[in-house]
């Protein structure tokens, strides 16, 4: 029933799509606007639903069922569609976002494959104790690694930094100058803890996915060096093509896993 209220009805309340419309593996990019940058490089691509932020579209990307779902912004929201997608049969995410970089080195338009969370965001708080890790699967983490280096963008992996709050929780001044408590260092002490970037939806993804079993990891586009000042809204579609290509090498991976009689991908497994 679509105006059911009961969570495990066949169409999920909130994304409004039910088994027969995703993949295994789902994007998860913040922005609505955002799933035809990421469908561009599909074959085939139908939309199942648009409801509230959440818009899904499934297709083909070079042969591979594959699907994508916007969470809109921030952890509870995107942590709604990984529990939906999940009680429907995705067992495979991928955050598809922007962030800003707090490394030096790192340039606005590089990729940054996330290994694991710092979680600042509350959300995975209802879900396991504080000192849980966020850690991205480390299957997803090698496709990801694999197609960027088969497109040939430029990446860097590491730890990210999810946050609650834009303003405040991310260190910047908030209405007429406010400053949280800590504010003005926080950015600093991120840095010298070798964390990559700050964004507001990897950790939760990470957390729940793990609590519950599934694959998930995560790739954002820098927008902006919070350490140069440097600001440019780009590089979203190299993380777009760059997600696609990997749920493609992971179906691969798990054909050659099925072949080789193996649960868990390893690197004496060649992935042609």
């Amino acid at each position: 029933m679509e105006d059911s209220e009961d969570p495990s009805a066949d169409v999920q309340y909130h994304i409004e799509v039910g088994e027969d419309d995703v993949a295994n593996a789902v994007l998860l990019p913040g922005n609505p606007e955002r799933v035809e940058k990421i469908t561009q490089f599909w074959d085939s691509a139908d939309e199942k639903a648009f409801h509230r932020e959440y818009r899904t579209v499934t297709g083909d990307y070079d042969g591979t069922p594959i699907s994508v779902t916007s969470t809109g912004i921030g952890s509870p929201s995107a942590a709604i569609a990984v529990e939906e997608l999940a009680r429907i049969g995705a067992d495979t995410f991928v955050r598809v976002g922007s962030c800003g970089a707090i490394q030096p080195e790192m340039n606005v338009g590089d990729l940054v494959i996330t290994t694991g969370g710092v979680r600042q965001e509350g959300t995975s708080d209802e879900y396991v104790r504080e000192d849980y890790p966020a850690v991205a699967d480390y299957e997803v983490v090698a496709a990801l690694v694999a197609a960027a280096e088969r497109l040939d963008y430029d990446y860097h992996t590491g730890i990210t930094m999810s946050a609650d709050s834009f303003y405040a929780g991310q260190g910047r001044p908030g209405f007429e100058g406010f400053l949280a408590e800590g504010g003005d260092e926080l950015v600093s002490h991120l840095k010298a803890a070798n964390v990559k970037n700050i964004e507001m939806e990897a950790s939760a993804i990470l957390t729940i996915a793990n609590v519950y079993g599934l694959r998930a990891g995560a790739v954002c586009s820098v927008y902006a060096n919070r350490e140069t000042g440097e600001f440019r809204t780009e590089g979203e579609h190299r993380a777009a093509e760059t997600a696609s290509l990997a749920v493609k090498l992971l179906a691969r991976m798990d054909e050659i896993k099925a072949e080789a009689g193996v649960d868990r991908w390893h690197p004496g497994l060649s992935l042609d």
